[in-house]
């Protein structure tokens, strides 16, 4: 008779797969990619939040870019609307100074990093403020400066607002184009030229890049345009006045005796020609004002000093006409991918 058949059991407990340990470097990678995908979310609702992002550029330094971008916030603030700035410059950023904002401490808060506020409420983040020693230049290779660019998108407490200004080093390299991929809409760029040939040169240069990028161009403003002299004397009268190439500039008192000349110092016009060459449109002229290079200085746009000035009035004009392009119905926003 055959056995039948018996199972064996031993008597051994059942083991759980151990947990692969996780290495610090993992563990460091993991975080990144969690801050990252949180950064992206935030940066997505950037859409929601900011009516309009405006950047500003120029080809060259030396044409006044910040003192325009910081311009342009100023009129838009005094017109009641909701205005931040970013100071995208890294290695020279201006914004702080210009507003009286040096030595500012920001103010963080989970995580999050709330801007400075300057006059008119304006918003304002700048690596200013991140700076220990402003004597100490910033040194850094690409990555680096792109890394903190995109947390000054994606990790500032902007809150709802009508326009975000941009300012950018001049040129057209690595800090526009990386705004231009992070932000999910920009509404177009103001391009910043003086009336010297080499600075319209690089100026279209920018207006090359934008199109490039498929950004529209909001328009140009030419800064530095004419130096206007005024005074009094005996109502109307004819005077003279030798210019910068040493021919006579004449005009005639008015009815109180006060007069008015313009000297090009840097030529004129220039703006408004390359605007044309290159079919975009042209925002305006400011004046070339002494009064603006003090004011940089001393923390106090010329706007501020002088709100009722030929420069203030100069730049509400422009910022009229930057409001007119944005709102119009079928003003184009572009994803840049």
């Amino acid at each position: 008779m055959a056995d039948s058949p018996v199972s064996h059991h031993q008597g051994t407990s059942e083991q759980k797969p151990e947990k692969p340990e996780v290495s610090s470097e993992q563990k460091v990678q993991m975080e990144q990619a969690y801050q990252q995908m949180q950064r992206k979310i935030r940066i997505n609702k950037l859409d929601e939040d900011i009516k309009h992002k405006i950047m500003v550029l120029s080809g060259k330094g030396g044409v006044g870019k910040s003192t325009v971008a910081t311009g342009l916030a100023l009129s838009l603030a005094r017109m009641g609307k909701k205005v931040g700035i970013m100071d995208i410059d890294i290695t020279g950023p201006n914004v702080p100074k210009m507003l009286g904002l040096e030595g500012t401490d920001l103010h963080v808060e989970n995580g999050r990093i709330h801007p400075a506020i300057g006059a008119h409420g304006i918003k304002v983040i700048s690596m200013a403020f991140l700076i220990e020693d402003p004597d100490k230049p910033v040194i850094w290779r690409g990555p680096i400066k792109l890394g903190a660019i995109n947390q000054f998108i994606g990790d500032v407490e902007w809150g709802e607002l009508d326009a975000l200004i941009i300012d950018f080093p001049p040129g057209t390299s690595d800090e526009p184009l990386t705004v231009s991929q992070s932000l999910p809409t920009i509404d177009g760029v103001v391009i910043v030229t003086t009336p010297q040939e080499v600075a319209l040169l690089d100026s279209r240069k920018s207006i090359n890049f934008a199109k490039t990028i498929s950004i529209p161009v909001i328009g140009v403003v030419e800064n530095m345009s004419g130096y206007t002299l005024t005074g009094s004397t005996e109502p109307n009268i004819k005077l003279g006045i030798n210019g910068p190439s040493g021919s006579m500039i004449e005009t005639t008192s008015d009815s109180e005796g006060n007069w008015s000349i313009t000297l090009d110092v840097f030529k004129s016009g220039g703006g408004a020609d390359a605007a044309e060459n290159l079919s975009v449109p042209f925002l305006g002229s400011l004046p070339f004002d002494p009064g603006i290079v003090r004011g940089g200085d001393d923390g106090v746009h010329r706007i501020i000093a002088d709100p009722s000035g030929a420069t203030a009035q100069a730049f509400d004009k422009i910022v009229e006409k930057v409001i007119e392009t944005l709102e119009k119905p079928s003003s184009p926003t572009v994803r840049i991918s």
